[in-house]
């Protein structure tokens, strides 16, 4: 995965538009991978699913919680993706008390499968999902990757966190922190 651009895919968004009146003032809007990734320095998670347990109790809202580290590092945006729809995102990170973090919706499952990660989860009633996994990337090129171990769509119900953990990333950051202040 080191040194591969990440895919360039169209995730579909919904958008707060406050010139829509009633009760839901949003509005569709696509966002390319690409450009959310352009010039910049991210952080990016990936997790099987908004409202299951280690996503909702461990990994989101530890990365929630370190986001002034990843900052203070010279990160510039934290992202977490789920093979999940805008409209779960957006209830999941209300639920959640999400306010750092960006919540991507990989409703198709497009830019998953693309990184390689998308796994069958059919045995748990889920369909296709993501393997758990988080990158650091700048400007579109993978420069860290974190994998959970064991990958697999074969009807097991492991579910491994401790590759893809914030600290982790945060390790992996203060240790090159020469290389990532020279591609600043």
């Amino acid at each position: 995965m080191l040194g591969r651009t990440v895919p360039d895919v169209t995730l579909k968004t919904r958008v707060r538009d406050e010139s829509i009146a009633g009760e839901n003032p949003f509005r569709w809007q696509d966002v390319k991978t690409g450009d959310l990734f352009a010039g910049k320095r991210s952080v990016v998670f990936s997790l099987p699913g908004a409202f299951t347990p280690t996503c909702s109790n461990e990994q989101c809202p530890a990365f929630e919680r370190y986001y002034d580290d990843f900052k203070a590092l010279g990160v510039d945006e934290v992202y977490c993706i789920s093979v999940n729809d805008a409209f779960v995102m957006y209830k999941w990170s209300l639920d959640l008390g999400v306010e750092k973090i960006k919540m991507l919706p990989d409703g198709s499952g497009d830019f998953t499968r693309r990184m390689g990660m998308l796994i069958n989860k059919d045995h748990l009633g889920f369909g296709d999902r993501s393997w758990r996994y988080a990158m650091i990337v700048e400007d579109d090129e993978i420069v860290a990757w974190f994998e959970e171990p064991g990958i697999n769509d074969d009807g097991s119900d492991e579910d491994p966190y401790t590759e893809s953990t914030p600290d982790n990333l945060l390790e992996w950051l203060r240790s090159n922190r020469e290389t990532v202040q020279q591609a600043a």
